[in-house]
């Protein structure tokens, strides 16, 4: 079973709180609220983001990297990996 699947409630809560907080945002720009506000829940966004990617990557890593099926399971792993991390680099 898929690490995703087995620690689905948690990581659709974690899913569903970043929502609220971009939902947050949203009703700081429409009541014009002072742009340090902003940048505040901006920045808790970006928190709550990369603590959810890099759960994922952890357990991705765990799970595909360290206990692969096969070799080329864990080429495949590595190469997914590295493409993200070119992406997120950008």
């Amino acid at each position: 079973m898929s690490h995703t699947i087995q620690e689905q409630a948690k990581l659709l809560s974690r899913v569903r709180r970043l929502k609220g907080q971009l939902e947050a945002v949203e009703r700081a720009l429409e009541a014009e609220r002072p742009c340090g506000e902003i940048l505040q829940l901006l920045a808790s966004i970006r928190g709550a983001l990369t603590g959810l990617t890099g759960e994922i990557l952890e357990d991705h890593l765990q799970e595909h990297v360290l206990h692969a099926e096969s070799e080329s399971a864990r080429r495949q792993a590595v190469d997914e990996i590295s493409d993200v991390l070119k992406t997120y680099l950008r």
